[in-house]
């Protein structure tokens, strides 16, 4: 079994993967690409948005790339989502071994060219690599795993031998592990739900209440799975953890900066300084620029997506895209192509 283990990306979820990993007995680099964080990483022990983990010092923190991948069979991508290609690349030229396990745990689009993540590292990589591809996703705030409160999460791949190799990779007390053998299920809802959690933080600005909320959540779940079946992926895994479970957690948390963000919007700020204020990569930016263009290409119906892009991107006033969805056409709820799941 593999017992050492490369985390690209020094941020809350990078330092928490490692840190479980450590905990398990394995040998731990965590590489950060600015090498000035890098220095304080290795200083300090402590990460700014995590001030109650230490970070012990065994785990060795590294800006060098090739340091951080050498040794090493078992590479963890915990990266913001428009890095993903540029880093992929990076990990391209350097020579790992053919059996090398690689596990995304970044959740989102690229907005160029409209792919999940998984596909991006499938593009960049040699071809030896592109069936070792292993998605980790799920309702997963770092700052509660990095508590040690108990978590449940899902693996996918097309792989099942794979897929229960890194669930027992990640396994713990606290960390409990599912497979999905659905990869675009899995990966559309971790980054879908992020729309619907910046709607739902826009409902929270503008003082609406638990009924609006639900009705987002509900709604939101409908679009996601929508859109997710027609790019291929099973309907009913957008009930499971990386669908209605996600899309829970991240609309709801006090700690979802997706959520946070939509706040700050409803609240009359501007998209420039809703983001200066959260401080953190907020992946429902992007994703819902690019959830906007697939449901325009597909012609999938994603009426709160739209509304977000509106908002966001378009400057219209969140009360007036509340009203606009609340007096759309009158419908039946249930949806025949959506029942037969």
């Amino acid at each position: 079994m593999v017992k050492s283990a490369a985390i690209l990306g020094g941020g809350s979820w990078g330092i928490t993967l490692a840190i479980l990993l450590f905990e398990k007995g394995f040998s731990i680099k965590v590489w950060e690409f600015e090498r000035k964080q890098a220095e304080i990483l290795r200083k300090k022990r402590k990460l700014r948005f995590l001030p109650w983990v230490d970070i012990p010092q065994e785990i060795e923190i590294t800006s060098s790339i090739s340091n951080a991948l050498e040794g090493t069979r078992l590479v963890i991508v915990a990266l913001p989502s428009h890095v993903v290609r540029r880093v992929a690349k990076k990990i391209a030229e350097i020579a790992l071994p053919e059996d090398t396990i690689i596990v995304n745990a970044s959740k989102g689009l690229e907005n160029s060219t409209l792919l999940r993540m998984s596909e991006v590292l499938s593009e960049e990589l040699p071809r030896k690599l592109r069936k070792r591809i292993v998605v980790l996703s799920g309702p997963s705030h770092a700052e509660e795993v990095s508590r040690k409160i108990p978590t449940t999460v899902v693996v996918a791949s097309t792989n099942e031998k794979l897929n229960r190799e890194v669930q027992k990779i990640f396994f713990t007390p606290y960390f409990r592990v599912y497979t999905n053998s659905d990869i675009i299920g899995v990966e559309m809802g971790g980054a879908l739900k992020n729309i619907i959690a910046v709607a739902a933080g826009i409902a929270d600005g503008l003082g609406l209440g638990d009924n609006s909320k639900a009705a987002l959540i509900t709604r939101g779940l409908v679009e996601i799975t929508r859109l997710g079946k027609v790019l291929g992926a099973k309907p009913a895994t957008f009930s499971g953890l990386s669908g209605m479970g996600d899309l829970i957690v991240t609309c709801t948390s006090r700690y979802s900066r997706n959520r946070n963000f939509g706040e700050k919007i409803g609240q009359g700020k501007s998209l420039k300084k809703a983001l200066s204020e959260i401080k953190m990569v907020v992946e429902g930016v992007r994703t819902t620029k690019v959830a906007y263009q697939l449901a325009k290409k597909y012609k999938v119906s994603m009426p709160i997506t739209e509304q977000a892009y509106n908002v966001l991107f378009k400057n219209k006033k969140p009360s007036e895209a509340v009203r606009d969805l609340m007096l759309r056409e009158a419908k039946p709820e249930l949806e025949e192509e959506l029942l037969k799941m």
